[in-house]
């Protein structure tokens, strides 16, 4: 028993070492809004990334503008798929409102964002990353145009490591 005992907490350190007790994070992201038509703009986001997990999942809620007055609110669920001690795919899906001011009209208010991120994870778990996402409104609406946003993010751990 005093054998399995130093065992026991080399894995229980390989768990944090590979990002199982990340704290919340307050994200900053910029990007392309709409790469694949013609309603171009910068995109800005501001998101706070909880660190409890329910089961395997995150809760995530943020905010996204436009330099053309697009808006977005949101709220949904992310899972960090960790790949050893630095990297970290981030799958998540939000759905939110949306109001186009003016920006493009993707068909109605209510609308699902789904992105995908890969991040590098610095020793103090801060990230940067690289994401796509995509938000339509899953043809709830007569018109679902879509739209996609290349961009870049800085995640800040708050409070430090749980």
């Amino acid at each position: 028993m005093i054998i399995a005992a130093p065992a026991v907490q080399a894995q229980i350190k390989d768990a944090a070492d590979k990002g199982g007790d990340d704290p919340s994070f307050l994200a900053f992201s910029a990007g392309y809004h709409d790469v694949h038509d013609n309603h171009d703009a910068f995109e800005g986001r501001i998101e706070y990334r909880h660190g409890e997990k329910f089961w395997i999942f995150k809760p995530v809620v943020g905010v996204l503008a436009t330099h053309d007055e697009a808006v977005m609110g949101y709220a949904g669920v992310l899972v960090d798929i960790y790949f050893g001690r630095r990297w970290v795919l981030t799958p998540a899906f939000t759905p939110g409102l949306y109001r186009k001011g003016d920006g493009k009209n993707l068909g109605g208010t209510v609308e699902f964002k789904s992105q995908i991120e890969l991040s590098y994870r610095f020793d103090n778990r801060s990230r940067l990353g690289l994401g796509v996402s995509h938000i339509s409104n899953a043809s709830i609406y007569d018109s679902n145009p879509g739209t996609e946003t290349v961009f870049l993010t800085y995640a800040l751990p708050l409070g430090g490591p749980r």
